[in-house]
C-alpha cells in the first residue's frame, strides 16, 4: 500500500476510533462515490414529481406492485471456480389477457422465440431491469442473473477464499455457465447494461463460437468497451487522477474493515444519496420511489465487494471482442447525460459496429433504464424484432 493510501485508511480508522461515525462515513461516502462511479449511485428526489414521470413509469408496463417485487423461476448454476449464481427465468404465458400489452409492444408482428438474458450493472442486481422485466413478461422468453458477489448469488470462491480482485474475463465466463444452464438450447438476445455490457463482450471474447452459432441479438445499454480509466465523472480531471493513485489501497485496507465502513455509510445515509445522485438520473422528474429503489440496490452492495471489483474496470478492454457482433442486430443505447459511462463511449462501440442501432437518451444518465423506461422498452421490442428472422434461422438450424 502507498503511504498516501495508508495514511487515508489511518484517517478513517482514527475518525471511528473516536467515536466519530460521521466523520468515518464521509469518508466512506467519499470513496464510495468514486468507487460506485464505475456502477452508478441512486438517490433519493426530494422535489415534487410531476404526473407525466408517474404516468410513464406506469404506461401499462404491468409492474404491479413494489418495485424489484417481480420474481420468476429460480435456478442456480455454477461457475468455473464453484461460484453459485443465483437467476430466474420467465416463460412464455399463453395466456389471452397478454394480447394488449403484446400489441403494444410488437404490433401485428410475432414476437422472436428467443431467450432474452439480461446482465446488471455494478453494484446493482437483476431487479435493475425490473420495467424491462415487467413490459416482456410473460410474452418473451427472459433469464435475469445476479452477478457473482451481488444479489442473491454466492460471494466469488476465489474472492472469499482469498481476496483475489475480479476480472471482467471471469463475469464473462460467469455469464456462459448462466446460458448453459438456463437457456442450454435455442437463439438468445444478450442484454446488458454498465458492467453487464461488459460481461457480454467478454462473453465474445471467449466464447466466439456461441456468438456466432446461437446469438441472434444484442442490446449494450450504458457501456464501454474500454478506456474507464480516463472518465473523469464530471470532476476535475487533476482531482480525479489523484484519487485514482490512491483509491486501490484504501478500497483494500476498507474491505478488510467492512464493519466499520458500513456503519460510517448509514450514519450517512442522505448525504451518500445526495452526492451520488448525479451520477444516477439526469433529469429531475423521477418518482421518489424508483430512485428509493435503486438507492437500496447500490446500499446492498458490501464495501469488500466494491473493492474486489474496482480494479477490473481500469484493465477493462474488449474493443476487439466487438467484432464477433458485426453483422448481428445490435442496439448501443446510453443517456447522453451519463457522467459514468459517458455516451462517447457508446458512440465509439457505434462505430465499430456501423449496421448498430444507436440511441442516445437525452436528458437521462447512468441508470436510464429506470430513469426512461419506456424509451429502452421501445428499442428492445424493435431489436427483438429485427432478430426474429435469424431466430427464427437459428431454430431451423437446431
Amino acid at each position: 500500500m502507498s503511504e498516501s493510501s495508508a495514511e487515508a485508511v489511518e484517517a478513517v480508522t482514527a475518525a471511528a476510533a473516536a467515536g466519530s461515525w460521521r466523520r468515518a462515513g464521509l469518508a466512506g461516502v467519499a470513496i464510495g462515490v468514486v468507487a460506485a462511479g464505475a456502477a452508478a449511485g441512486v438517490a433519493v428526489e426530494r422535489l415534487t414529481v410531476g404526473r407525466g414521470m408517474r404516468r410513464k413509469a406506469r404506461l401499462a408496463l404491468d409492474a404491479a406492485g413494489p418495485y424489484g417485487a417481480l420474481r420468476g423461476t429460480p435456478g442456480k448454476a455454477r461457475a468455473d471456480d464453484g461460484t453459485e449464481l443465483y437467476y430466474e427465468v420467465d416463460e412464455v404465458e399463453q395466456d389471452p389477457g397478454l394480447a394488449p400489452r403484446r400489441r403494444r409492444l410488437f404490433g401485428r408482428r410475432t414476437p422472436a422465440p428467443v431467450t432474452v438474458v439480461f446482465s446488471h450493472g455494478y453494484c446493482l442486481n437483476q431487479d435493475s431491469w425490473h420495467f424491462q422485466r415487467a413490459a416482456l413478461r410473460g410474452v418473451v422468453r427472459t433469464v435475469h442473473w445476479d452477478q457473482r458477489s451481488h444479489g442473491r448469488s454466492g460471494r466469488g470462491a476465489a474472492q472469499a477464499d482469498g481476496g483475489a480482485p475480479v476480472t471482467i474475463d471471469q463475469l464473462g465466463r460467469d455469464l456462459k455457465a448462466v446460458i448453459d444452464t438456463a437457456a442450454p438450447r435455442g437463439p438468445i438476445v444478450l442484454a446488458g447494461h454498465s458492467m453487464g455490457g461488459m460481461t457480454v463482450m467478454a462473453l465474445a471474447a471467449q466464447f466466439p463460437e456461441l456468438v456466432r452459432e446461437r446469438v441472434v441479438g444484442v442490446a449494450l445499454v450504458g457501456t464501454s468497451s474500454g478506456r474507464l480509466g480516463e472518465v473523469n465523472f464530471g470532476l476535475p480531471v487533476a482531482g480525479v487522477n489523484a484519487v485514482r493513485r490512491v483509491l486501490p489501497g484504501v478500497l483494500k485496507a476498507l474491505g478488510q474493515r467492512a464493519e466499520l465502513v458500513e456503519r460510517g455509510r448509514r450514519a450517512t445515509a442522505d448525504l451518500f444519496a445526495s452526492v451520488i445522485k448525479r451520477y444516477s438520473f439526469a433529469s429531475r422528474d423521477v418518482d421518489p420511489a424508483v430512485a428509493r429503489f435503486a438507492e437500496r440496490m447500490i446500499e446492498s452492495t458490501p464495501i469488500d465487494v466494491v473493492a474486489e471489483y474496482y480494479p477490473a474496470f481500469d484493465d477493462h478492454d474488449k474493443t476487439e471482442a466487438l467484432a464477433h457482433f458485426a453483422g448481428l442486430p445490435v442496439l448501443v443505447l446510453a443517456g447522453v447525460d451519463d457522467l459514468v459511462t459517458p455516451s462517447g463511449h457508446s458512440e465509439a462501440i457505434a462505430q465499430l459496429l456501423p449496421d448498430a442501432e444507436l440511441v442516445l437518451v437525452p436528458d437521462a444518465g447512468h441508470l436510464v433504464m429506470l430513469e426512461h423506461p419506456e424509451a429502452v422498452i421501445d428499442r428492445l421490442a424493435e431489436l427483438l424484432t429485427r432478430a426474429r428472422e435469424r431466430a427464427r434461422g437459428a431454430v431451423l438450424r437446431g
